[in-house]
């Protein structure tokens, strides 16, 4: 159990039988009050972030979570594929809200990690069901596929221009980037980190 000051970021707790990632907290006090830790939580099976407040006499189940590597192989009308990464025919599939929005960033054949719920009121549970989500890795080095080449002169724009890479995300980049460069994005925020030199 954890104590209401220790439900902090990148946690994961229960709650009502659901697990939640804690995605912000912040422990305060109100004048003479007792201090309150006020959090954001992600469910892990719904996606959907609350807010909840934790106080001095309150605690928390910390969730009973594990990785166990996967590797993407395709998707399809928002259908993610997978297989273990020892065994291709072992194949099985992940929703797009278990996926998330950075999945655009993943590159076929890459192994990640899965987040597995091991749910203590679940007996009958099925390996494959008890993935709630992916870790994707925060830096993804991509090959630029398209991007327009640069004018010269051309900063109206901010100095920046919109590309896609090699898993079909489109991102903004600096002027300087060419098609057949390698990019590194962050996959958290979606943007352009720096160029790779090869």
């Amino acid at each position: 159990m954890l104590n209401y000051n220790e439900i902090t970021e990148k946690k994961y707790i229960v709650l009502d039988g659901d697990p939640y990632e804690v995605v912000e907290s912040h422990v305060f006090r109100k004048q003479q009050r007792k201090p309150v830790n006020a959090t954001k939580l992600r469910n892990l099976l719904t996606g959907k972030v609350s807010e909840r407040s934790f106080h001095v006499s309150e605690k928390a189940q910390e969730a009973d979570i594990s990785r166990k590597e996967i590797k993407y192989l395709y998707n399809n009308k928002g259908v993610w594929w997978f297989c273990r990464p020892d065994n291709p025919s072992q194949r099985f599939s992940l929703d797009q809200n278990l996926v998330g929005e950075n999945g655009k960033f993943l590159k076929e054949n890459s192994v990640i990690d899965a987040l597995v719920f091991d749910n203590p009121k679940d007996e009958k549970q099925n390996k494959e069901d008890e993935i709630i989500g992916v870790k994707i890795p925060i830096k993804i080095d991509l090959l630029v596929k398209e991007a327009e080449p640069a004018v010269k002169g051309d900063t109206a724009k901010g100095g920046n221009k919109i590309v896609t890479l090699e898993t079909g995300a489109k991102i903004q980049v600096p002027l300087f980037v060419k098609e057949g460069d390698v990019v590194r994005v962050n996959t958290e925020t979606g943007q352009y980190t720096d160029r790779v030199i090869n």
